[in-house]
């Protein structure tokens, strides 16, 4: 409720000046680990083919890599993410990043699709490293630049996810898929080291005296009492619910006439959904001037306008980039808002926030891409569209209708 967050708002602003440094620096290298982690998810899409090939894997074998890889990402949201309101973050983050960097040396050095498919899952679940980052950043970060230090860490996650295909495809077709994995292997384990002597020994909140499984509960509990927590969560759980459409299925039209693009092309497309990671900069500054409601309505309104050039794709190159650029632009405004609005509820509680909220991230993924790519299949490409504008419009009608509710006014 507001009173509530006003509360813990000034709870924080009452510890500000305990909090360590930020520099710049250390945001954006912040920004960099979370890029580099969360791009570990994403790097087998362009690569199944030939991860299949290598393995003499059967198709529904193949299709198990993703989805073993988001399973465990999605279980780590909810089991690993919390633990960073009762342990030492500095410590956690790195062990966690340790581990990561074995889970990728068992994918690359797989001999059997059996080895290969438990690596995918221990991997997806060691890469919420990137969510306990967030939350780290923002304990450390003061109330008044909250939203800007979230925005640039989130602008880092964007960036990971949308060159994660690119640079594997790329590294890939220069010396195999395996050494996709080796080389973030390598560069986690630099930033494992690196993390470990830049972090602070304490981060700006205090650690929660409960036990682990009183943790887990009280993720659930948070989301019973705190209103704007499940409103952001929905809001959250449409618009990835969008743009896992768009990307999940974007390249089928691509693959075929009038394009006919390879797969490296296609993968190509990341960099221009990069423009995305400005947007979450901006809206964290925003953020911070008390207009997140406003950047709220505006973002969700942009997201259903961006599929009316989508619609386009097959007929006009320049009308798909535009789309990729707004889709990517209004995805990345809500998402900051709702991480920068659900932390300042209770940052004593920020990682369970964090985790629990990108549950409902990680729920709208899937929902887009497995809905996408059926409807394509019996529909095709005006179909698709047709779906990311229906979970785009929902959004923006639970902004106008929650708008005026007063358990929610502050954050709608």
């Amino acid at each position: 409720m507001p009173g509530r967050a006003d509360a813990a708002t000034r709870r924080a602003e009452a510890r500000s000046e305990e909090r360590p440094a930020l520099s710049r620096g250390v945001v954006m290298l912040f920004a960099v680990a979370c890029g580099a982690a969360v791009a570990n998810v994403y790097f087998s899409q362009p690569l199944l083919v030939a991860m299949g090939d290598d393995l003499a894997m059967s198709p529904a074998l193949v299709g198990g890599i993703v989805t073993l890889t988001h399973v465990g990402y999605g279980i780590g949201l909810f089991l690993l993410v919390p633990l960073g309101d009762m342990a030492d973050r500095r410590r956690l983050v790195v062990a966690q990043l340790l581990l990561l960097v074995a889970a990728l040396a068992v994918v690359a050095a797989a001999p059997t699709a059996a080895v290969l498919l438990a690596g995918m899952a221990a991997m997806g679940l060691l890469a919420v490293v990137t969510q306990t980052l967030v939350a780290f950043a923002a304990s450390l970060a003061p109330p008044a630049a909250r939203g800007r230090v979230v925005g640039l860490v989130t602008g880092g996650v964007v960036i990971g996810i949308l060159l994660a295909r690119t640079v594997s495809g790329v590294l890939a077709d220069l010396a195999g898929w395996r050494s996709v994995y080796l080389a973030s292997a390598a560069l986690t384990a630099l930033l494992a080291l690196v993390l470990h002597r830049v972090l602070p020994r304490r981060g700006g909140t205090p650690p929660a005296s409960l036990r682990y499984g009183q943790l887990l509960c009280s993720t659930v509990t948070l989301f019973v009492r705190e209103p704007l927590l499940r409103l952001r969560a929905l809001f959250g759980l449409l618009v990835f619910a969008s743009f896992s459409t768009l990307w999940s299925s974007v390249a089928l039209p691509l693959s075929e006439e009038p394009y006919s693009w390879s797969h490296s092309a296609i993968g190509m497309l990341g960099l221009i959904g990069v423009v995305g990671a400005l947007a979450a900069s901006a809206a964290g500054r925003l953020n911070d001037r008390g207009l997140s409601g406003r950047t709220t309505g505006a973002a969700l309104a942009l997201l259903a306008l961006s599929w009316l050039p989508l619609a386009f794709t097959r007929g006009s190159l320049w009308a798909l980039i535009a789309g990729v650029i707004l889709l990517d632009l209004a995805v990345q405004a809500v998402h900051v808002t709702n991480q920068t609005l659900i932390y300042a509820l209770r940052p004593d509680a920020g990682s369970r926030l964090i985790g629990g909220y990108m549950v409902f991230y990680a729920v709208g993924s899937a929902t887009g891409a497995i809905a996408a790519t059926s409807l394509y299949a019996a529909a095709g490409w005006s179909a698709v569209c047709a779906l990311g504008a229906g979970f785009s419009g929902l959004g923006f009608v639970l902004w106008v209708v929650t708008r005026r509710g007063a358990a929610v006014a502050r954050g709608a």
